[in-house]
């Protein structure tokens, strides 16, 4: 471990034994130093057009310091202000980046994003939720298993004092459906759950995103006597108002990658007067340096060009870019960032180089197991649309396919029932199991900010997500399926049979689902998963039995039934049910002419195996197939992008 890490989590824990010296009283913020800092991005091409593939530069020879205080990024949009920002947390995909970044003068440690305090610009905590239950859940988490039971409550309740959530700290955080609280207190809770740890420094991008201008100012406020005491916190900022501006220490503009100006935000109008663009009085300096960038200010003029050619328009602006670039590194305060820069080189301690990027945990895998899973199952309880829709709409659905194939008889009549009984059961598992493409896709955001900052590993939420997914929404939904279904169609009347059915339904269900995570795992759409899924389940249907006879297939096409999850489910349920059932009244061991008279001729002629093994070599294959998915599944969160 090097000096630096070391010094980085004495720093952490030190301010846990202290109970969390809370934002009022000093802190030792960190020194952010960056050299040279350069980010590059292939962009455009294809598998089919490699050449087409052009390198893009997001960030350009950045270099500066970032003390304890309040430390502002702005500039226009794709500026890449929250590149830079990424870059400086260690969040950004090392490929294509170049330089470094210092932190107190030596190397960042490998888990620095784990010891920082990062708060995205999508707010991101669990909505059923109340403000305690999301700090309380980061301090289990996130706080080392040294710090007491006590130690964590005491220091929930000074942060929640502290953050100004004292009347809403019981509250839920709010979703869609559930009126929660405010946005300035979500965003305080944001912040909350990073100052749970006491980071050397906090990073912030876009904090006022979505906020009204009070509730903007009131968010800025809290950071700003954050800052004053010591804290260093580093933010992105599109275009603030003035009293917003005035509370930053200092001040980092960039254009297109490139700084325009680093240094005192209070120095910053006089620079740019310096340099030839004054500001108006009244005029918000925000307003007015990215008039200058965009060259929309009455302080840039366009001599010479007329304001209707926009290629004339934007070559001058690129000239504009290009001075205020070549302005900056020939002025003092370049010069003095520099000569400091080389102060902090040449007083480089001696740590090895640590290129590679890792995760470190505070808890064990059961710790971590044992409170994602409450989390997860309580969110599942608290969210109407699964909770209670879902429980629903399987009565429902039950209801209506029992009332349709009412009573069925032990007739020729009856075989088509039933088969169509059992055909619709198995499809509806199959295609109710499309809700399951939300499960990894709608909290990818809270996922990836979670993991990258070391609160879990990849297994546990894994299976947390997957046994509370199945346990809920499968299993329970199987069970009342089945109960409301079976005994209204008058299926075999046995409890072995009932159960066996029972355990098929449940079976196809998993393997559909599996599929459906297996698909979506990587996708950031639902709709496009959807459509996947249906596709798919639509062939599968085709191979199922019923559509077509099996054993009349084509050889070529024939192995497209062993793919086919309905054709398992389906083949399993029709053992279960016509295996000893007699379909002709009567004593004559002699059949009709073309009518069927035992389950079994019916099963032969379906190509289905009617013996103890034709049952149960579908539910071998259904459980197979759920594994393969399950594994996929994971092994596409494994390897999904978790940089930006």
């Amino acid at each position: 471990m090097s000096e630096t890490q070391v010094t980085i989590e004495d720093g952490l824990n030190g301010g846990l034994k202290r109970q969390s010296a809370g934002l009022g009283q000093p802190l030792h913020g960190a020194t952010v130093s960056f050299h040279n800092i350069g980010y590059k991005v292939k962009v455009g091409g294809s598998c089919l057009c490699p050449k087409k593939i052009v390198t893009k530069d997001i960030l350009i020879d950045l270099n500066g310091i970032m003390k304890p205080g309040l430390n502002a990024i702005m500039g226009a949009t794709g500026s890449g202000k929250s590149s830079f920002l990424d870059v400086l947390a260690a969040r950004k995909d090392p490929a294509g980046l170049s330089g470094e970044v210092l932190i107190d003068g030596a190397n960042q440690p490998p888990n620095f994003k784990c010891l920082s305090g990062y708060v995205v610009q999508d707010d991101v905590v669990m909505g059923t939720l109340t403000v305690r239950e999301n700090l309380s859940f980061s301090a289990a988490l996130r706080l080392p298993a040294s710090v007491s039971q006590k130690e964590k409550k005491d220091k929930i309740n000074k942060l929640i004092e502290e953050l100004g959530l004292g009347w809403v700290a019981d509250s839920k955080v709010g979703t869609q459906l559930i009126r929660g609280i405010s946005g300035g207190e979500r965003k305080r809770t944001n912040i909350g759950m990073e100052l749970i740890i006491d980071p050397p420094v906090l990073f912030l991008d876009e904090p006022t995103t979505g906020l009204d201008a009070s509730t903007a100012n009131s968010v800025l406020l809290l950071l700003k006597r954050m800052a004053s005491n010591g804290r260093t916190i580093i933010l992105s900022i599109h275009q603030p108002r003035y009293s917003i501006y005035r509370l930053f220490d200092s001040l980092t503009l960039l254009v297109h990658g490139q700084q325009v100006y680093h240094g005192p935000a209070q120095t910053a109008l006089d620079y740019f007067s310096d340099i030839g663009y004054t500001c108006e009085p009244h005029n918000n300096p925000a307003d007015f340096f990215l008039d200058i960038i965009n060259g929309d200010s009455t302080a840039v003029s366009f001599d010479g060009i007329k304001q209707d050619d926009p290629d004339a328009v934007t070559m001058s602006r690129r000239s504009i870019e290009g001075k205020l670039v070549q302005e900056y590194r020939s002025c003092l305060n370049f010069k003095q960032t520099e000569a400091e820069l080389e102060k902090i080189i040449r007083g480089r301690q001696l740590t090895s180089p640590s290129p590679s990027r890792t995760i470190t945990y505070h808890t064990g895998f059961f710790t971590q197991f044992r409170w994602v899973l409450k989390r997860t199952f309580r969110n599942l309880m608290l969210n109407p649309q699964t909770s209670v829709a879902q429980i629903g709409v399987t009565v429902f659905l039950a209801v209506i396919v029992g009332l349709i194939f009412f009573d069925v008889t032990n007739d020729q009549s009856g075989i088509q029932n039933r088969f169509g009984a059992l055909f619709f059961i198995t499809v509806n598992q199959c295609f109710s199991s499309l809700s399951a493409a939300e499960l990894f896709i709608s909290e990818r955001k809270l996922f990836i900010h979670e993991y990258i900052s070391g609160y879990y590993r990849l297994s546990v939420y894994f299976l947390t997500k997957i046994l509370s997914d199945i346990i809920t929404l499968r299993t329970i939904p199987a069970i009342v399926f089945s109960c409301v279904s079976y005994f209204m169609i008058g299926l075999k009347p046995t409890v072995e049979a009932f159960f066996i059915f029972m355990f098929s339904v449940t079976l196809v269900s998993y393997t559909a689902t599996a599929m459906a995570l297996a698909i979506s795992a990587d996708q950031t759409v639902v709709a496009i998963a959807n459509i996947f899924m249906t596709i798919a389940f639509v062939f599968m249907m085709i191979f199922a039995g019923l559509l077509v006879n099996l054993p009349s297939i084509a050889s070529w096409l024939a192995w497209l039934k062993y793919l086919s999850i309905p054709r398992y489910g389906l083949a399993a349920l029709q053992v279960n049910e016509f295996r000893g059932l007699a379909l002709c009244s009567g004593n004559s061991t002699i059949n009709p002419p073309g009518v069927v008279c035992t389950g079994e001729e019916f099963l032969q002629q379906q190509g289905v195996d009617s013996s103890s093994w034709g049952l149960w070599q579908n539910h071998v294959a259904l459980s197979v197939m759920t594994l393969c998915f399950l594994t996929i599944t994971y092994l596409k969160l494994h390897f999904i992008k978790k940089f930006t």
